[in-house]
């Protein structure tokens, strides 16, 4: 569900009331029912857990209902996070296993306040429950609006601008390269074509505006090819996007956070989906924040986490399963 205090009870109840997503699969909601409650009816939508139409509630205790950064919001959505992982450590056929997680905005200030000052976000948290040793940020945008379906894998996350350029690694670069296009291959892409993104300007002039390019993108774009990923770049940030949303690519690599996800969110605001790579279940998110400024006003717009949870469906099936 995400923070109470958020838009994320909103999305998750407009979500579920369509009746195509509750087609998709079985879902099962870990948050507080008296935030699901309120978002229901202040949307005008029954209770879809109490219904029986493949939806049930898992409660957690707790949690504020104010639209702003709480302590209590914070531990009521670290509880919802932690309930659904356990379930999905689960053993395959146990009643409570489930096979992806979809995850509702949190308040990384919120997580702060209630003592989670280990992760900046759901990805790195997920990573360390999981122990998944690589991980990566993708995010899938269908076609819509005039534009390709487009996928965007992030090199660095949540971390300072001012850090992107001492951390970014040859290592860091060809992880995501590579598993970017394996997420790729799991959406039904046999043979992507990868794009990567240069740090600099104009992707550092050969050298006249930066060395990332030469002394850790290259090295890396190099070893993916060597490991038979149809690798190219670096290329010019600004102009690269036009290219990928015409479909001349299936992947674009970037190098930090807003390089990447500036273009989705303007391009596929309300269907992008973000996708953690290198975890052994699926787990999916809508692409936006708890929208602290529009929520308990029913004006968050649900299509992005209705993209998620039918995407975490069709990922889930491709594997064999059904639930989230």
């Amino acid at each position: 569900m995400g923070d109470p205090g958020g838009i994320g009870p909103e999305v998750v109840v407009r979500a579920l009331a369509d009746a195509s997503v509750r087609a998709a699969g079985v879902y099962r909601i870990y948050g507080c029912e008296q935030a699901l409650v309120k978002a229901a009816s202040l949307a005008g939508l029954p209770p879809v857990w109490r219904e029986g139409a493949g939806v049930e509630l898992v409660s957690v205790e707790g949690g504020a209902t104010e639209a702003k950064p709480t302590k209590a919001g914070g531990a009521a959505s670290l509880r919802a996070l932690d309930a659904a992982i356990l379930a999905a450590k689960a053993p395959p056929g146990r009643p409570d296993a489930i096979d992806a997680i979809v995850t509702a905005p949190i308040c990384k200030e919120a997580w702060a306040l209630a003592g989670e000052t280990r992760f900046p976000g759901h990805t790195e948290l997920l990573a360390d429950r999981f122990g998944a040793k690589r991980v990566a940020m993708m995010f899938h945008a269908a076609a819509g609006g005039g534009y390709a379906a487009f996928n965007v894998v992030l090199a660095t996350t949540h971390i300072p601008l001012s850090r992107v350029a001492i951390e970014l690694t040859e290592k860091r670069v060809y992880d995501a390269i590579s598993l970017g296009a394996e997420g790729v291959r799991r959406l039904g892409v046999a043979s992507p074509r990868v794009g990567v993104l240069g740090l600099n300007p104009h992707a550092g002039e050969h050298g006249v505006l930066g060395d990332d390019e030469s002394r850790v993108i290259t090295p890396a774009i190099e070893r993916a090819k060597t490991a038979g990923i149809d690798a190219q770049g670096p290329f010019p940030a600004d102009t690269f996007f036009n290219r990928c949303t015409r479909g001349e690519f299936d992947l674009a690599v970037a190098m930090y956070h807003d390089q990447g996800l500036i273009p989705v969110k303007l391009l596929a605001w309300d269907r992008a989906v973000n996708i953690t790579l290198g975890l052994p279940i699926v787990r999916t998110s809508p692409d936006h924040g708890t929208a602290f400024d529009i929520a308990g006003k029913s004006a968050a717009d649900a299509g992005s986490m209705k993209a998620a949870l039918l995407l975490a469906a069709r990922m889930a099936t491709r594997a064999g399963r059904r639930e989230a």
